[in-house]
């Protein structure tokens, strides 16, 4: 078997239990290997650290498997680790629709697979899991069909940017037999169409399920306020939960006229609107028009995907809790959330308070919360790490 070996003093991260070994902390590469190949890591002395795939195109040049020496990593293996994630997804949450692969969280690196109802979307964005693609697809259709659940389709989204750094091309399209990609799923009581093959990411985010949920006790009889929107998905769950009047903001056409057609799908068009805007120039126009809610969500994308650029996503972070602070009633409430792995639980906290200061507001932290358990968070991996969702009541100085 080919070994990385170590320079001395490297690797701190995954003897700490972390998943990836980077380019400038590997010393040689000893024996022959084809990039994708399973290899052993060995530290600088020599000592057994574990098994992962390798690729010399990425900076992650070695995405751990095992730590143990006497496993073999073969179709067994792979099975077993595919029903582990199984298993556990069936314990912790509702599997109508979920997450059944986290990647790195469910110690199969680089590979995400989503389930809407029956229907499977997969990502895979490394060399090495993506030539076990197919028997990791294998794997979960035997192991839910043992619990009575049929698959009628995959769809392959493994069409992000990501691939290219690892010398790969961008991948989309039919696993199998094509179907029709407009899945409808239900979440939270709430009926959405997902579609698989053009909507972000793998069709729908789920990874907001039990957040989603949060906020039905704060809506009821509410006049709610929902920027970036998406599809609509919280929107419609203050619809659902009674909200008196709901406006959803988003800055793609497409997604709001997918969120209008939920909207209908759950007889909630007459309370549930949606507007297409950016997000940054409306806020101060609501202000200015003299707009108060009841509840304000912000659910922005990421704004920032490397440190490099986490000023600039700290600025759009403060100015979008600063503008949605100053429409909520005294006594309302803040719905606050951040998707980028890079925007530390302790930065973002730091943020939030400084846009309570610039908009005069005294928050009462009601809830934090994180992503659904489908997403699990794997210690030491930080990069399974990374929604922050919180829930404030916001009041005027005392």
């Amino acid at each position: 078997m080919p070994s990385v070996i170590l320079k001395k003093g490297e690797g701190r991260t995954i003897k700490a239990g972390g998943a990836w070994i980077y380019d400038n902390e590997i010393d040689r590469i000893d024996g022959k290997f084809e990039n994708g190949d399973i290899i052993d890591v060995l530290d600088f002395d020599g000592y057994f650290m574990g098994k992962g795939f390798i690729n010399t195109n990425s900076k992650i040049t070695v995405r751990m498997l095992s730590r143990k020496k006497d496993v073999t990593i073969d179709g067994k293996f792979i099975g077993q680790r595919v029903r582990d994630a199984w298993n556990y997804r069936k314990e912790v949450i509702d599997t109508s629709s979920c997450r059944l692969i986290f990647g790195e969280a469910d110690f199969l690196p680089g590979i995400v697979v989503d389930k809407f109802a029956d229907v499977l979307v997969v990502e895979s964005l490394a060399l090495g899991i993506d030539r076990w693609k197919e028997v990791i697809i294998d794997e979960l259709k035997k192991a839910l069909a043992e619990d009575g659940i049929n698959i009628r389709g995959v769809y392959e989204r493994s069409d992000a940017k990501v691939r290219l750094q690892e010398g790969m091309e961008r991948s989309k399209g039919f696993i199998g037999d094509a179907f029709d990609t407009r899945v409808e799923i239900v979440e939270n009581g709430v009926r959405y169409i997902v579609d698989v093959e053009d909507g972000q990411k793998t069709g729908f985010f789920l990874d907001q399920k039990n957040n989603r949920a949060a906020i039905h006790k704060l809506c009821r009889g509410k006049k709610v306020l929902d920027c970036f929107t998406h599809t609509g998905s919280f929107a419609l769950n203050a619809g659902i939960a009674g909200a008196a009047e709901v406006l959803g903001v988003d800055a793609s056409q497409l997604a709001v006229d997918q969120a209008t057609e939920n909207a209908k799908l759950n007889g909630l068009e007459d309370k549930v609107k949606f507007k297409c805007a950016d997000v940054f120039e409306l806020l101060p126009e609501l202000e200015a028009a003299g707009e108060k809610y009841d509840v304000v969500i912000l659910d922005p994308p990421a704004f920032t995907k490397s440190r490099n650029s986490i000023k600039n996503a700290v600025k759009g972070y403060r100015e979008i809790n600063l503008r949605g602070l100053k429409l909520v009633k005294n006594g309302g409430y803040l719905c606050s959330c951040s998707c980028s792995h890079f925007m530390d639980p302790e930065l973002f906290a730091k943020t939030i308070r400084e846009a309570a200061s610039g908009a005069h507001k005294r928050l009462r932290q009601v809830e934090f919360r994180t992503q659904a358990a489908d997403h699990p968070i794997l210690w030491a991996a930080d990069s399974s790490y990374y929604l922050k969702f919180y829930i404030f009541q916001v009041v005027e100085e005392k």
